[in-house]
């Protein structure tokens, strides 16, 4: 079992979801976001940074998700996103979270099935896979979409692994019967 943050940056809004995975069961904890209400960038960044530090603290997830920054047509759009980007990475990594990182791309095919879904699809999915009664607000279920996302990513490396190895035995076992004859 295991909890799994995900996060949506934002410089105004930085949504957060937790989910717990046992197995291939995804229960949903907790979503929101953090927000930002202030001009000045330097006291944004700290207001995500301190935001996703408390949360962490009190949820203690094992496993962080962040969606990586997509090229906006404006520079400075792309420029605060990616400090704000920055600012949850950094709470994350100051308290002893790996951080796996995946495109919008990634995280829509992963819940949706198509990489170019929009915001409606992965809320909807988002609902569906959770179990929830009600749609999340867009910037926590892009959040939640990250940590499923990672779920699917993390169970499917792990199964992986396994058939990997299990493979390699039975590689082993056929080259060694061949030998003997």
């Amino acid at each position: 079992m295991s909890l799994i943050i995900g996060i949506d940056p934002g410089s105004r809004l930085t949504g957060y979801g937790i989910i717990e995975r046992d197995g291939q069961k995804l229960t949903f904890v907790d979503a929101g976001t953090i927000r930002t209400e202030t001009p000045e960038m330097p006291e944004r960044l700290k207001r995500i940074f301190a935001g996703v530090e408390r949360i962490v603290k009190f949820h203690g997830p094992t496993e962080a998700a962040v969606e990586q920054v997509f090229m906006a047509q404006n520079p400075d759009s792309a420029l605060k996103l990616g400090q704000a980007r920055g600012a949850a990475i950094a709470a994350l990594v100051n308290l002893d979270l790996q951080v796996a990182e995946y495109t919008a791309r990634q995280i829509k095919q992963s819940v949706v099935g198509y990489g170019a879904a929009d915001k409606e699809q992965v809320q909807m999915m988002v609902m569906r896979i959770l179990n929830l009664s009600i749609k999340p607000q867009q910037d926590a279920a892009d959040a939640l979409a990250a940590a499923i996302c990672h779920a699917h990513a993390s169970g499917s490396m792990s199964k992986m692994a396994v058939l990997n190895a299990l493979g390699g035995m039975a590689r082993g076992r056929s080259r060694s019967s061949v030998r003997r004859r």
